[in-house]
């Protein structure tokens, strides 16, 4: 049975009394009972997990590890001679253990939290063969666990960009068609149900995926030096199982902060230059990263690939979603030294006694890698090539090229808090719905450029805004004299819009071989997106590529195990 508005808001208010006890010294049931509508102060308080001291995870116990990198089933070329590459994958239940001594139960791509890394070559099209074998009841909810998967960071047909209400129930399965046709990037594919996103990727279905391709190879470290980062939070009962509390739909801000699904693991590194992929796979907290030596990061690559100028920077903000790409140089420490990755944290998350630690690199001797295809670099670089934009033969331009006089529209999205439920403009994806899917905020044709200011008037929240389909030059803030942070020159797809803050972008509607359809701008605060701040624009004509209907997920037929794709090895433990 679909989920009703209804059977959510209820949910929202049970999900309180999963952590309530230890919420009230923080200070966030006040935030509860004003709902929402004023800051929610950064505190240290009590654990909002309900674990025994002796379960409690300890920060930098744990060993790092990285997500297996998934294999193709089928590779070959299509009949015009462009290559391809198919995945299957298989959204189940599966085990973790968080705590010591207990067990906590995911939900996962292939039954594991992170779901398999997938690395494609830039060109070649990829095919997920994406199936729902989940039980009849979700983990965190009674309803049917119907999925979406969207691919953030894709400039993919609608009907395969993870629309909200196209929902593959269990037992059913749809094969997700990929171009891969933009430049090298990190992007990232997780569940987007409507309603029940957020339950949905705080449960862990949740992923990492990348575009290479020659200039990136030659430039950025590879391999070993070659690190994701995919960090998230988390609160467990005392059982082990997943606590989750919204908070009155405002957000859910964990105790325990997890690394690739470790709780603040420790790993090994060589006195190298190393890249790191930092993803925040959580639902709603932000973080602002930094070294405890002090040293810098160095920004190579942003939501949507290298950044043209490299950037040192003491720490950077990060929100849900966003994707910072930094090298950190740890050639200038001696073996058996350590550096531990800090959380200075933002205005309006909730703090607790370890969300201010991430994880540890201890240094070790350096030595040949044991990876095939693992590259260091001797030197930081100034600069970045991201090579020609893939198509310039069909008008699309630079991302970082574009100029506001190229503009043939200006917009203005407002987000803001109204009666309880999160909007843009005044609206909620609740209308779209009621439009039978035609309500659209803009409707832009092909390769246009527009420039859009996104306006935070919510008060004392943030919230880190996706657009689907395009890639985003940030070209001004209110805050920063007027100019984006030093961590934002290089294409985005995610804005983050701190308190009272605002954000003019220039995007070019760029849709590569295909004419358009519709997509979906929400916040990224995925409890803000559940309720319900979402609305959509279309690319051209609006009956283009029908996101729900134009190519629907159908039962599965075929015997397990017929499409399974394998995994690389693992890497050496704690790289």
């Amino acid at each position: 049975m679909e989920s009703t508005r209804r059977n959510v808001l209820k949910f929202g208010v049970l999900g309180g009394v999963v952590a309530a006890a230890g919420l009230q010294a923080t200070g966030l049931a006040g935030a509860q009972a004003r709902g929402g509508s004023d800051d929610v102060s950064s505190s240290s308080g009590s654990t909002p997990s309900r674990l025994a001291s002796n379960n409690m995870p300890v920060p930098f116990r744990a060993v790092f590890k990285r997500p297996p990198e998934l294999v193709p089933y089928s590779t070959g070329y299509d009949p015009d001679g462009q290559p391809f590459a198919k995945y299957s994958l298989s959204q189940r239940l599966g085990q973790a253990q968080i705590a010591p001594g207990l067990m906590t139960t995911l939900a996962g791509y292939n039954g594991i939290f992170p779901g398999p890394s997938i690395r494609v070559e830039q060109g070649t099209r990829s095919e997920l063969r994406i199936s729902n074998r989940m039980p009849a009841k979700g983990i965190l909810y009674p309803d049917t666990p119907n999925t979406v998967t969207h691919l953030h960071g894709s400039a993919s047909l609608p009907q395969y960009d993870g629309y909200a209400n196209d929902r593959t129930a269990p037992g059913n399965v749809k094969n997700y068609q990929y171009p891969n046709w933009q430049a090298a990037r990190t992007l990232w594919y997780h569940d987007h149900n409507h309603m029940l996103t957020a339950q949905g990727v705080y449960s862990g279905l949740a992923a990492t995926y990348s575009i290479t391709n020659q200039h990136e190879r030659e430039q950025l470290p590879q391999g070993e030096f070659d690190v994701p980062i995919l960090v998230s939070d988390v609160m467990l009962n005392a059982d082990g199982s997943l606590g989750y509390n919204d908070n009155g739909h405002s957000g859910l801000w964990g105790d325990i902060i997890m690394v690739n699904g470790v709780p603040w693991p420790t790993m090994k590194v060589k006195p190298r230059i190393y890249r790191f992929r930092f993803l925040v796979g959580s639902i709603t907290r932000s973080y602002r990263f930094a070294l405890s030596t002090g040293d810098p990061f160095y920004v190579v690559g942003t939501d949507a690939g290298m950044t043209p100028n490299v950037q040192a920077v003491s720490s950077w903000r990060q929100g849900t979603a966003e994707r910072y790409e930094v090298l950190v140089d740890f050639r200038k420490y001696k073996p058996g030294q350590s550096v531990e990755l800090r959380n200075l944290s933002n205005k309006n998350n909730i703090d607790f006694a370890n969300t201010g630690k991430v994880m540890k690199f201890e240094v070790v001797a350096d030595s040949p890698s044991l990876l095939p295809g693992s590259r260091s670099i001797t030197a930081i670089p100034k600069t970045l090539d991201p090579g020609e934009h893939p198509t310039k033969a069909s008008g699309g331009l630079d991302t970082m090229s574009l100029t506001p006089d190229m503009a043939v529209a200006k917009r203005t999205l407002r987000v803001q808090r109204k009666s309880g439920e999160w909007t843009i403009n005044g609206e909620t994806w609740d209308d779209v719905e009621k439009s039978n899917f035609t309500r659209v905020f803009a409707n832009p044709q092909r390769n246009q450029v527009e420039q859009w200011t996104i306006v935070n008037e919510s008060g004392g929240w943030f919230h880190p805004v996706h657009i689907h389909l395009i890639d985003g030059k940030i070209i001004g803030r209110n805050t920063n004299g007027g100019k984006p942070f030093a961590w934002e020159n290089g294409p985005k797809d995610v804005f983050y819009a701190g308190e009272n803050e605002s954000v003019t972008v220039l995007m070019q509607f760029d849709t590569g071989k295909h004419e358009g359809g519709r997509y979906m701008v929400h916040c990224h605060n995925l409890v803000h997106e559940d309720h319900d701040m979402m609305v959509q624009f279309a690319v051209g004509d609006l009956k283009n590529n029908d996101p729900i209907n134009a190519d629907k997920p159908i039962l599965e037929n075929i015997p397990e195990g017929s499409f399974s794709s394998s995994y690389k090895p693992s890497y050496p433990a704690g790289t």
